[in-house]
């Protein structure tokens, strides 16, 4: 039966702490999966819907990038996936009767759990100056007032066009598009704030920014090391791909602060030994200090190379370049800074050798923890090395494994949602449309907070998402989104972004992954491309949550229209008719998506992209090869007294989106402001376990963020280590903080105190 939204918001003043658990899934992953969707969308349209997720007529889930097969279970998701998909697929309805009863003062006193658990948003909705809540407003108003800010601004580049991960292909591809015919290159995406780092290590070392591994590499791989990932929460799909590589022989070392209970055991709901026994995953778990990272594999490879035939020479001489200068920095490395800059003893990282040098087929793994310090894009580099020293790009079973989080995060950038395009993109795209679009970059995700902030930004567009949730320094980022002329939201729901507006906003309510998408044409699907390159449909299958939503690519076309009005040649009327003509001019314009609508007809489980590195060994580099590098080591140095504190999700949260106040996988229930601390480093600080702590985060520049009440839970992390849930920490991050090259903020290493709370 479903049920009615909290009334309220649930009290989390003391959470219940229970040991933390050693495997992932089995009954109680099938048990709250039929509980939440049940609650969300009653039990025949949960039967309905679940049935068509990842499916090759069906929709694609939108709770990550993981691929899919050619052969598909009957049930292709996961817990999380299905926690997604009720939430969009909810019966659940926010009308403008409930924007009448809550004032936007009121929203913003409210967690972000209570907002998102209100249910689908029916009708655009107005802020006007001045107005203390939303009212309803026609669509051709809205667009009205989007084009009147937008005309208004001195430069184009006072408007930021942002795109959650979530966004498909073709409305991608039609927002860049209008940026660009606007005047700007202002296009931040969620990958600023999660894999730009990886894209910036394999563009400079492999010559393009996504992993070169498929599914059935993994299946063959001999050594899969994850790093820096917790597949149980975020990637739940993968653990059936590692239980597979598992039964055909491979070994998996997992690199982290935090043991997993993914990691550990998994208990494959989809078979009944799965269900009852499970399979082990780990055999050898490193337990690295937070950003040691690099030092490790800086260390691996100095002792690869020293190894008498280890290094794989002929790879090295025919497809790298800087092996001599590499090298040199290699055999610098240090046992003893090694050791303290990741915590491990000499005998864990001998026997990790061992395993590497075992393996001709090695894949790495890895996601935010890897992606999001300082040292990143050097720390990635250094995974590439590894793999460039053992030959292991370009090899069935090997290669680079960066695993996107958003459902289409990858597809977007492919599509050109980029602050920083590449100049043959702009060409293609400027020829095939007769327009005329700026070279010089954009803002980036930090960038334009800033730019709000210093009043160089006035109009704030978000495609999707929850920018005010997902970015760093909240009190930052809250006050310079507030001083925007307008702020619109492209939402399904509700979310925090939509309580911190400008002096006017817009909600535009839009169609979901779920929802059946017809146009004047017919019926329209929008397109995906996973975590390894491949693209593929997404058809919705239940009636649109209103009458009065929009899909995504039309809210951009007749934005478009209202905005550049005749002056536009561009067909933006055919495009929101028939989604096939996007995917025409898609064809012209991006490499690998000659022949697209051709193609998806012919393979229902969509194509992969080409990708140079893995198919032929072809690097399209400056300097025409794989490039070795080599950064000076770094690692976080930390004062005493203080902890080096990582953000992380529950397993009741996807990204910002909060499903439930329970991480049961780590022990914690009914409540998320928790710091897991080592009970050795709690007893140094005299923090008893239940004792309440204020998080203090200290920044180079002397400034302090401070995030109040936090329950210490002695928990087995590594040393000098603590963790705590975003969106809740991101106050401790500072908007500076970040990491060199890719400016992503660097949320997984922030130097903290805990001091005791004023109202412990």
């Amino acid at each position: 039966m479903v049920s009615k939204p909290p009334a309220g918001d649930p009290v989390q003043d003391a959470p219940q702490v229970a040991p933390p658990q050693h495997a992932a899934a089995g009954l109680p992953a099938v048990a709250h999966t039929l509980k939440i969707a049940q609650a969300q969308m009653g039990v025949r349209r949960t039967a309905r819907t679940l049935l068509k997720v990842n499916q090759k007529d069906g929709f694609d889930c939108p709770g990550c990038a993981w691929p899919e097969g050619d052969k598909r279970h009957v049930a292709e998701f996961c817990e999380n996936g299905a926690k997604a998909v009720a939430e969009e697929a909810t019966l659940r309805r926010v009308t403008p009767d409930f924007f009448a009863a809550h004032p936007v003062a009121d929203l913003a006193t409210r967690s972000g759990y209570w907002l998102g658990q209100q249910g689908r948003i029916t009708q655009p909705m107005y802020l006007p100056e001045g107005g203390d809540r939303y009212e309803a407003v026609p669509w051709e108003r809205a667009f009205a007032i989007i084009a009147e800010e937008l005309r208004a601004l001195s430069s184009p580049d006072e408007a930021l066009f942002y795109t959650s991960g979530r966004t498909s292909n073709e409305a991608a591809f039609l927002l860049q598009l209008f940026a660009r015919e606007f005047g700007t290159n202002n296009l931040p995406d969620c990958s600023n704030m999660c894999h730009e780092s990886s894209g910036s290590a394999l563009n400079e070392t492999i010559g393009i920014g996504k992993g070169s591994v498929s599914l059935e590499d993994l299946h063959q791989a001999d050594l899969i090391i994850v790093a820096g990932q917790n597949p149980g929460t975020n990637h739940p799909r993968m653990l059936s791909a590692l239980e597979k590589a598992k039964a055909a022989g491979a070994r998996i070392i997992s690199v982290n602060p935090l043991p997993e209970a993914g990691l550990e055991k998994f208990k494959n709901p989809q078979t009944p030994q799965g269900m009852l026994k499970g399979a082990a995953l780990t055999d050898l778990f490193l337990q690295i200090r937070i950003g040691g990272d690099q030092a490790l594999f800086r260390l691996l490879n100095k002792l690869i190379i020293e190894t008498e035939g280890a290094v794989d020479e002929e790879f090295v001489r025919e497809h790298t370049h800087g092996y001599e200068e590499f090298t040199a920095a290699a055999r610098a490395a240090d046992w003893d800074e090694t050791l303290v800059a990741t915590g491990l003893t000499r005998g864990e990282i001998e026997r990790a050798l061992e395993m590497v040098l075992a393996s001709r087929r090695t894949i790495v793994c890895w996601a935010m923890g890897l992606t999001q310090h300082k040292h990143s894009v050097p720390t990635i580099r250094e995974v590439v090395n590894l793999l460039l020293l053992r030959g292991a790009i370009g090899r069935p079973g090997a290669g680079v494994c960066p695993v996107r989080g958003h459902s289409n995060v990858q597809g977007d950038r492919t599509m050109g949602i980029f602050e920083r395009p590449a100049p043959a993109f702009l060409d293609a795209l400027d020829k095939e449309f007769g327009i005329v679009s700026p070279r010089h970059h954009g803002y980036d995700v930090v960038r334009s907070i800033q730019a709000l902030r210093d009043g160089e930004a006035k109009v704030f567009f978000a495609m999707g998402g929850n920018f005010v949730g997902a970015t760093p320094d909240t009190e930052v980022t809250e006050a310079a989104m507030r001083r925007a002329r307008l702020t619109v939201h492209v939402s399904t729901k509700l979310n925090r972004s939509h309580a911190v507006t400008g002096a006017r906003a817009l909600i535009l309510p839009t169609l979901g992954r779920t929802d059946k998408d017809v146009q004047r044409s017919g019926k329209q699907f929008v397109t995906v491309e996973d975590s390894m390159g491949l693209v593929h449909a997404s058809r919705g299958n239940l009636p649109p949550a209103s009458p009065h939503l929009l899909s995504e690519p039309a809210i951009v076309a007749r934005m478009a229209r209202a905005v550049l009005g005749a002056a536009s040649a561009t067909p933006w009327e055919e495009f929101e008719k028939d989604y096939a003509t996007i995917r025409d001019r898609i064809a012209r314009v991006v490499p690998g998506f000659e022949d697209f609508n051709a193609r998806l007809a012919a393979n229902p489980g969509g194509f992969a992209l080409p990708h140079g590195p893995r198919d032929e060994r072809r690097f399209p580099t400056a300097t025409g090869k794989a490039n070795f590098t080599a950064a000076p080591v770094e690692y976080p140095r930390v004062p005493e007294g203080r902890l080096l504190l990582q953000t992380l999700r529950s397993h009741d949260q996807y990204n910002t989106t909060i499903y439930g106040l329970d991480d049961r996988y780590r022990g914690i229930k009914g409540g998320r402001r928790v710091v897991l601390v080592h009970p050795a480093d709690a007893a140094e600080l005299g923090l008893a376990d239940g004792a309440y702590t204020d998080l203090v985060s200290e920044w180079t520049d002397g400034s302090e963020r401070r995030a109040p009440g936090f329950r210490v839970v002695h928990y087995p992390t590594a040393r000098g280590c603590a963790a705590a849930y975003y969106p809740e920490t991101n106050v401790l991050v500072p908007l500076e903080s970040t990491a060199d090259i890719s400016n992503t903020p660097a949320s997984k290493s922030v130097i903290v105190r805990l001091e005791q709370s004023p109202s412990a």
